[in-house]
């Protein structure tokens, strides 16, 4: 089976922005070609093909994988050296103060300490949910994430950490607990009551993107109804973060969604408490210098106080290392 390749070289990038030596990189994925051939199927001189193909050759892209005379005549076949790419860069923010990507499920504490860390440290979110926040992270695509993942065996996190970091140094640290439940319009007028009642025909619902912890907790909650999902009305409408469940519901566009108490108190809303949740913070080890101000921030009196002031949230366990 041929595989794929990640590009993480800026200046690879770069290069292959120039869409004539993208084509001819895509024809020499597909066969090898000599400059004629090329210069050929793209109605081009051999002279301007040359010009790329010495480009794309000094970026290690291609290479000479066969050469042939006939008579007097030598001709050299390209190739490419990889059968696909996947071109990957995270252009950062240049600052005296280092930039680091969190990715992962979205979290309403978050934003504060951002807010709070402003003068240290630039906290980029990438709000994907939490399986892909971890893949992200395995990836190098960021520096930090955080999960919500409920494991079969009951245990938050670490199963799926364990997974995906076999080989890896992580460190897990303990955000917050957090109440998840049905947000509802103010006064509930459908007369929502619990999570099976999502499924009646009159409910329009919102649901959170695939991979999120919130979307796998109420996929789970459903199979064990035994309530198909394609009866819930809604169910393919998605949002990516617990506010933006929070604004649809509050501008009218669904009846319920499944979300933060804090996203629904600061919108208005009525809310159903149906379970709290261990919401971590997962970094690599290597990771903890340009993170010290984020970990050294979790263990104050300062956070606490402004983590317990947001509704549905408790500091009980903030700060805590999991064992993993």
């Amino acid at each position: 089976m041929k595989k794929v390749e990640s590009v993480n070289s800026f200046d690879k990038i770069k290069l292959l922005a120039d869409p004539r030596r993208m084509d001819i990189l895509r024809l020499l994925m597909a066969a090898p070609a000599t400059l004629t051939l090329l210069a050929r199927t793209l109605k081009q001189s051999p002279a301007w093909i040359r010009h790329h193909i010495l480009a794309l050759e000094s970026a290690d892209l291609i290479e000479v994988g066969e050469v042939r005379k006939t008579g007097k005549v030598t001709e050299k076949f390209y190739r490419a050296k990889s059968d696909a790419l996947l071109l990957q860069e995270i252009i950062l923010p240049r600052t005296k103060k280092p930039a680091v990507i969190f990715s992962g499920s979205h979290d309403l504490a978050l934003e504060g300490i951002a807010e709070h860390l402003e003068k240290h440290v630039t906290l980029l979110s990438l709000p994907v949910g939490s399986l892909d926040g971890l893949v992200n992270l395995r990836q190098g695509l960021c520096q930090i994430s955080g999960s919500h993942l409920l494991d079969v065996t009951g245990e938050y996190n670490t199963p799926f950490i364990r997974h995906l970091f076999p080989d890896r140094d992580v460190e897990i640290v303990t955000l917050a607990y957090r109440t998840q439940g049905l947000i509802l319009a103010s006064g509930n007028p459908k007369s929502i009551k619990k999570i099976s009642d999502i499924a009646r025909p009159s409910i329009r619902f919102v649901n959170r993107n695939a991979g999120s912890g919130t979307r796998l907790w109420f996929d789970s909650e459903f199979r064990k109804l035994n309530i198909p999902t394609e009866k819930i009305n809604g169910y393919n409408q998605v949002v990516k973060t617990h506010s933006d469940a929070a604004s649809a519901i509050q501008s009218g566009k669904a009846d319920v969604a499944l979300g933060l108490q804090a996203a629904a108190y600061q919108n208005n809303l009525d809310f159903i408490p149906l379970f709290e949740e261990r919401y971590d913070l997962v970094l690599p080890r290597e990771n903890e210098k340009i993170l010290t101000p984020l970990l050294d921030y979790l263990q104050t009196a300062t956070f606490r106080t402004a983590l317990d002031a947001l509704t549905g949230y408790n500091s009980a366990h903030s700060g805590e290392q999991i064992p993993f």
